[in-house]
């Protein structure tokens, strides 16, 4: 699978997905386009487009695009380097279209910098999102 990281995607994250063909925005000239034109360029040239943005949902009509995004969270390593099982589900869960999220540890559980987080687990619906 064709996999392509955000700008603050942290790069050792792709350790995590070893089957998979993965790159960057950077690595691919996209550094610094906007949201809409990058998906653009992205969709039907990449299968998954992980992101830790959490306003590209709200921003942009996701409506028709086949690229699956999967937004993580958090660009903060320790937190992404707890999460790598949910990480790896979510691209194996991708289908066309799809919009699935990686959630923080619940509530208790910390980061190796003793950081708490408060919502559990993982959505890995692969219902598109349609505005």
């Amino acid at each position: 699978m064709r996999i392509i990281f955000d700008e603050n995607v942290p790069w050792p994250l792709r350790k995590f997905l070893p089957d998979h063909d993965v790159t960057s925005v950077q690595r691919e000239g996209f550094g610094g386009m906007e949201n809409g034109e990058l998906l653009n360029h992205l969709d039907g040239n990449f299968e998954v487009f992980v992101l830790c943005d959490k306003n590209l949902r709200y921003q942009q009509n996701l409506s028709g695009r086949i690229i699956a995004i999967i937004e993580l969270p958090t660009n903060r390593w320790p937190v992404l380097n707890n999460l790598r099982t949910e990480i790896a589900e979510a691209v194996a869960n991708s289908v066309p279209g799809s919009y699935l999220t990686v959630e923080s540890p619940p509530t208790g559980e910390q980061d190796g910098a003793g950081n708490r987080y408060r919502v559990p687990g993982i959505d890995i619906s692969p219902n598109r999102l349609h505005f």
